[in-house]
């Protein structure tokens, strides 16, 4: 009889059903935290307590691989969901916007998710949900106490905005128990992040929610102005290491047996150079500028991701325009001028699980991003030290993840698929999610 028991527990786990004992989940997102930062820490000239006592008494991976781009927002949405970009509909942060009308507008909203997220699996499961500042979180279906990230110019009318987007009542709940405003969406700073973990911790000790996210964006922001590993990053780094002490005390205090998962979004390189890929779209003819630099037109145009860019066409089924843009890649990609690794077309796109809306997919070397200014030389000094957006299998894009709770044991979780988590943490927390494309890994 025990061994039936336990061929019939065996045959549960492989189907994704959810552990015999559920319970509650925090899941904090460091964003571009990179897994070496945490298992070389001392080796780095870190000391990152927290993070590696949460390693040292759960499981970790040596890295995560992410998605196509490996940008912030397809990567969260992978998190909260457990599929790539071409199943989830956020291809990419910014949406695309060829003629700049939406003002540099972000993927902010959850209208544009196609697929489940784990705050709906746990709302179906009949948990309390609760979100601090993920991304693509405004309007998000299955979060009670939502808090999500959105900005606009980070005037003071950015705080009404939120106010309204908000689980009504919620900020103005959570300053009068702070004592203080809460940090505008658009500030990505450490101190910014301090300020999201006290809310946080708030909203951990008052309502104890049995899903919560948060997501903190010092690192990344410290990486892309300083560079990874410089001495800007580590102290990032190891700032953000106490915040994740607050947080997890404050979970454990509020629930006991809660799990706590760390993740990261993407690695990061070092780069020097701009690279600008809409100038050759310009000199084709393919898209039109007005005096002022400003376009005015196109017909196929790069939708930038930092060290990738996706080519849009406006008739992706016009086999004459997809065949001139395919003439020009090609000749960009033997150009040594442009630094490109590897150019991929629709069919390579759509296995790699990158935007259905792409026709093409550039990648750049490492070292080289993405310029902005279509009126730039083809290079020039980059704007940033470091970035990412780069090919999912660059072993420097791999993200992390560390977890820490009742049930997990310790060890050594190897090379994860980013997609994997999602139905992980669906596991833990004794809820159903039958949209998820790989098998669940802790």
């Amino acid at each position: 009889m025990r061994a039936l028991v336990r061929l019939l527990a065996a045959a549960l786990c492989l189907a994704g059903a959810a552990p015999a004992a559920a319970g509650p989940v925090l899941l904090v997102s460091l964003d571009g935290l990179r897994p070496g930062d945490v298992a070389e820490a001392t080796a780095r000239g870190m000391t990152l307590p927290n993070l590696s006592a949460l390693a040292a008494e759960g499981a970790s991976a040596q890295g995560v691989v992410g998605v196509l781009p490996t940008l912030t927002y397809p990567s969260h949405t992978t998190l909260v969901t457990g599929v790539a970009p071409a199943e989830h509909g956020v291809g990419n942060n910014l949406t695309f916007d060829p003629l700049q009308t939406n003002q540099t507008g972000w993927y902010w909203y959850a209208s544009d998710v196609r697929v489940p997220t784990l705050w709906q699996a746990a709302k179906a499961a009949g948990l309390t949900t609760a979100n601090v500042h993920w991304p693509v979180t405004v309007g998000a279906p299955g979060i009670d106490r939502n808090l999500p990230q959105i900005w606009r110019t980070g005037s003071e009318d950015d705080r009404k905005l939120l106010a309204a987007l908000a689980t009504p009542g919620l900020v103005a709940r959570l300053e009068a128990t702070v004592g203080e405003r809460y940090a505008q969406g658009i500030d990505e700073t450490v101190e910014g992040d301090a300020n999201r973990v006290r809310f946080a911790a708030a909203l951990l000790a008052a309502d104890k929610p049995q899903f919560m996210t948060v997501y903190l964006a010092g690192i990344d922001h410290a990486e892309h102005q300083a560079g990874p590993g410089s001495a800007g990053a580590k102290a990032a780094i190891a700032a953000t290491n106490a915040l994740v002490g607050q947080l997890v005390r404050a979970a454990r205090a509020a629930m006991p047996d809660v799990t706590v998962v760390v993740v990261s979004d993407h690695g990061f390189h070092a780069v020097t150079t701009d690279v600008n890929l809409v100038r050759p779209f310009v000199e084709a003819g393919l898209v039109t500028l007005d005096a002022a630099g400003k376009i005015t037109g196109w017909e196929a145009e790069p939708w930038l991701a930092g060290g990738t860019a996706a080519i849009r066409l406006a008739r992706p089924d016009d086999a004459a325009l997809v065949a001139r843009v395919k003439a020009l890649l090609d000749r960009l990609a033997r150009d040594p001028a442009y630094h490109i690794a590897a150019v991929l077309d629709r069919a390579a796109v759509a296995k790699a699980g990158g935007a259905t809306e792409a026709s093409f997919f550039v990648a750049l070397e490492p070292g080289y991003e993405t310029g902005r200014d279509p009126a730039a030389p083809v290079t020039q000094p980059s704007s940033y030290k470091g970035m990412h957006g780069y090919m999912p299998g660059d072993p420097a894009m791999r993200s992390t993840l560390i977890v820490a709770g009742p049930g997990i044991r310790h060890r050594d979780l190897g090379v994860v698929d980013m997609r994997a988590i999602a139905p992980s943490i669906a596991r833990v927390l004794g809820a159903n999610m039958p949209s998820a494309m790989v098998k669940p890994v802790f």
